[in-house]
């Protein structure tokens, strides 16, 4: 078993140096990682989930926890022959649109009409033919998806027609709202940078 220490880390180094003790290993094995917070704890279990691997958590007795991930195949196979530019195609999907909401009110200037814009901005999104991929949600835009929120009806009809709609695990928690959020999951800064950098278009209100 190779043992990760990421005690103090915070999102997304647990889930990075994860990542990296598996693709080293050069057999099936368990990789467990120390962490000192629930946030992390979700984020491995949800990175397992992706990638198949099982997955045990458990709280030791120093509070930290130790999350275990069982890896019972290595990807190790080569590129096909076949594998040539013809396979694939370089017009970015045009359904992989992000939409990018990092505070709770829009634009610069007045809060208070900076939040009806928002809330305007989102009821537009839910009344698109098209609505984007991927909503992101992180620092003071995390607010918008917890309870409370004058756009949760908005989101959840998002969320109904297919949109992904994720919230910053580690902004729910500087706000104290890890327990309040009322629509989509919580994600982590690994999968933000990753969706952002594969996005056909980012749009930041």
């Amino acid at each position: 078993m190779i043992t990760v220490n990421a005690i103090g880390d915070t999102c997304p180094i647990p889930v990075v140096k994860t990542k990296k003790a598996i693709e080293a290993l050069t057999q099936p094995d368990t990789v467990e990682t120390l962490v000192d917070n629930e946030i992390a704890v979700e984020n491995l279990k949800k990175m397992a989930a992706q990638k198949g691997y099982s997955c045990e958590s458990s709280k030791l007795d120093d509070g930290s926890y130790s999350v275990k991930l069982t890896i019972e195949a290595l990807n190790t196979e080569a590129p096909s022959d076949t594998d040539d530019a013809s396979q694939y195609t370089c017009t970015p999907a045009v359904d992989n649109r992000v939409v990018v909401i990092r505070s709770s009110y829009m634009g610069e200037g007045s809060e208070e009409l900076g939040g009806v814009l928002i809330k305007g901005f989102i009821y537009a999104l839910s009344q698109q033919e098209n609505p984007p991929e991927t909503m992101l949600f992180y620092n003071g835009g995390a607010k918008l998806t917890c309870e409370g929120s004058e756009s949760l009806e908005d989101l959840k009809e998002l969320k109904n027609r297919g949109v992904k709609i994720l919230t910053c695990g580690t902004c729910l928690n500087y706000y104290e709202l890890s327990d309040k959020l009322a629509v989509g999951e919580v994600t982590n800064m690994y999968d933000i940078a990753e969706k952002m950098a594969g996005a056909s278009l980012i749009v930041s209100p």
